[in-house]
């Protein structure tokens, strides 16, 4: 039977992916690798291996294969239901944390995976947090993921904030789809397997920001915050709708990769 190190070579793989897919398989960390890549492989390990590689190469993303992603420190369960999170949203849940009242009621649009607000929770406990998302499967994924970290947060079906039209909230934010749906992208890497619905408005990618930023005015008591993630090329586009509804302190922020990633402001 081959090595580990030769299944990695001639998997056909970014070395990356096959080293994680394989540790998924023999259940050993990157450590435990380094030190056995020269031992072989056995034949039920070859086999397994040879299935999800033949998976990878054929374009499906190593989250949905696994079933989970990291996020924040924690693992979230993902399936082809949800968007894969991203390390570029963790920056709207830090700026979140920043800005969320002690004892603060929170509420998360579009929620997918969960990720956004169950971190919001567990990293503050004080908070009220609630989540919403018009996708019945998706939600069942975000409710699976506050079960396993333990994060008591409220998740509702709803087309926006419909599901919680008269409530008051002291932080809105969100991570919509807002792809333009002529962008070359979607047909290309993992974007091919991901929620078209949470990846584009199927226009733009301005209409869902721009209804939320209308909508949220009549739901954020005075002076709580509205944060958007949004598009490389947006922050611009944002800003301006975030101004002309009435909000103040208007700024966008950059993610690691320093491009535009969230902006938001203050509402009353």
């Amino acid at each position: 039977m081959p090595t580990y190190r030769e299944l990695i070579v001639n998997s056909g793989l970014e070395r990356f992916d096959a080293q994680v897919l394989l540790l998924h398989i023999v259940q050993k960390n990157r450590a435990w690798l380094i030190g056995h890549d020269s031992d072989a492989a056995s034949e039920d390990q070859h086999a397994a291996f040879a299935a999800l590689a033949a998976r990878r190469r054929a374009g499906e993303p190593v989250a949905y294969i696994l079933g989970s992603r990291e996020f924040y420190g924690r693992e979230f369960q993902v399936s082809p239901a949800v968007l894969i999170p991203r390390p570029d949203t963790e920056l709207l849940v830090e700026l979140a944390i920043a800005r969320a009242p002690q004892a603060g009621h929170i509420i998360d649009l579009g929620t997918g995976s969960g990720c956004i607000p169950i971190t919001l929770k567990l990293e503050r406990p004080d908070l009220t947090v609630a989540a919403l998302d018009i996708s019945a499967a998706a939600l069942a994924v975000a409710q699976s993921n506050a079960a396993a970290l333990g994060a008591e947060v409220r998740f509702l079906p709803s087309d926006w904030l419909a599901a919680v039209a008269g409530e008051r909230f002291d932080l809105i934010v969100s991570n919509p789809p807002y792809i333009d749906a002529a962008d070359v992208h979607l047909s290309q890497g993992d974007l091919r397997f991901e929620p078209s619905g949470a990846l584009t408005d199927g226009h733009d990618g301005l209409q869902h920001l721009t209804h939320i930023i209308s909508a949220a005015r009549a739901q954020l008591k005075p002076g709580a915050w509205l944060l958007l993630e949004h598009g490389w090329d947006q922050g611009a586009a944002c800003r301006e709708l975030l101004q002309q509804a009435g909000f103040s302190e208007v700024q966008t922020w950059r993610d690691l990769g320093d491009n535009d990633r969230v902006s938001g402001g203050r509402y009353g």
